[in-house]
């Protein structure tokens, strides 16, 4: 297979990112692709989301590892975003036959990623607004809205390949508010690994997946997300967050307008 070192030095630079700010791939991949390297949407979309699987498969190996894992949270997330991933697909399939999805798949995806910037920014006071307002959430609702939330993540995800990170991390941090936050971020990596597989796994049905850039974007992340770990304890987040939410805000509404 071909590589494209451009693409791979993409790789590496998301995967720097990812590493420091724990931001998902694809709020920054996907616009990248698209703005920087001239995919067509629905291209990007679906190489990044069999890309985001790869990765976050590693990361759900360590998470299961450490016991930062909460499998019946994992659990009531997939059961609302397999379904809902199903469903985002076949109605992909049929309206791609209709018209081009490049405009609608550019117009979600730059809301999606505004949204993201706000949640990045404003998480703490948006998570202690909330919680405050739901008040003790009962185990049986707490359920059905955590299953919600998957059905949320998955029609997103399977659009745009952007959701599951600041907005899904969000949402967690609002319904589960006494778990700890490596158990809600290990929960939300491996939720993440069917969700982006099955939509990738789509996309390729629907022809939307370039092998030549994902095997060049996968070569160059691993290194850079392993680069970004290192050093990322040395950088503020006080310094990262605001600068990661400006990029995603910018490419957001550039994507709009």
């Amino acid at each position: 297979m071909i590589i494209t070192p451009l693409y791979s030095l993409a790789g590496v630079l998301v995967g720097l990112l990812v590493g420091l700010t724990g931001v998902g791939g694809g709020s920054l991949m996907t616009p990248l692709l698209v703005l920087a390297f001239g995919f067509h949407p629905a291209t990007a979309v679906g190489t990044d989301l069999l890309y985001a699987s790869a990765t976050k498969s590693v990361g759900t190996v360590v998470h299961g590892w450490r016991g930062t894992v909460d499998w019946r949270v994992v659990a009531r997330l997939a059961a609302g975003s397999v379904p809902a991933t199903i469903v985002t697909i076949i109605a992909l399939h049929y309206a791609a036959e209709k018209q081009d999805m490049g405009q609608a798949i550019s117009a979600i995806l730059g809301v999606t990623l505004v949204l993201s910037a706000v949640a990045t920014v404003f998480r703490m006071r948006i998570v202690g607004s909330l919680t405050r307002l739901f008040g003790k959430i009962g185990t049986a609702r707490l359920a059905w809205l955590t299953v919600l939330l998957g059905v949320v993540l998955g029609v997103l995800v399977s659009i745009t390949s952007v959701g599951a990170g600041a907005l899904g991390m969000t949402a967690l941090l609002i319904l589960y508010p006494s778990l700890p936050i490596n158990r809600l971020v290990g929960s939300d990596i491996a939720h993440a690994v069917p969700l982006t597989l099955l939509g990738g796994f789509g996309h390729w049905l629907l022809g939307s997946v370039n092998g030549t850039l994902l095997f060049s974007l996968l070569l160059g992340s691993i290194p850079g997300i392993i680069v970004g770990s290192l050093i990322a304890s040395r950088i503020s987040d006080r310094i990262l967050s605001p600068i990661l939410a400006a990029v995603l805000a910018l490419v957001g509404l550039r994507l709009l307008f």
